[in-house]
């Protein structure tokens, strides 16, 4: 039971000492979706139009990433953590670089889906994105080339 907490709010968890380590606020808006990098150290979450990046032990932002028009649905990291992938509201899958917290740009935007992307991910070897929506597809895609497949 959440009681009176704020649905714009990621806590990080100790599932030792059942304590929160620290509380990530920014959004706006209700958090859909949140994920760690692969090597633990950065969380990465979407919420309203935006997805950001947070530094897992101490809960400061990093960077803000937008592009999308509807709330973000699905978040993942690639498995190298170099490239965070974005599912929408908005039917659009877009692709990040957040290799360096001082540059970001956004590589592509898949076209494809026709409603929201509620499922998102990069596959294991991180050459394939997978993205499932509520238009009743799922579409796997290029990650390198943004083609579909």
């Amino acid at each position: 039971d959440s009681g009176d907490r704020s649905e714009n709010l990621v806590e990080i968890w100790d599932v030792k000492t059942k304590s929160v380590v620290c509380t990530l606020k920014g959004h706006a808006g209700e958090v859909y979706s949140v994920a760690f990098s692969p090597d633990g150290t950065r969380v990465v979450s979407g919420a309203d139009e935006l997805v950001k990046l947070w530094n897992a032990e101490t809960g400061a932002e990093l960077l803000t990433l937008s592009g999308h028009s509807n709330r973000v649905m699905s978040i993942s990291f690639s498995p190298d953590g170099k490239r965070v992938v974005s599912g929408s509201a908005d039917g659009q899958v877009k692709i990040w670089d957040v290799e360096t917290v001082t540059e970001v740009w956004q590589a592509f935007s898949l076209p494809g889906h026709v409603t929201q992307v509620r499922s998102i991910s990069f596959s294991n070897d991180g050459r394939w994105i997978v993205s499932g929506s509520t238009d009743t597809t799922v579409k796997i895609w290029n990650a390198a080339t943004g083609a579909e497949v």
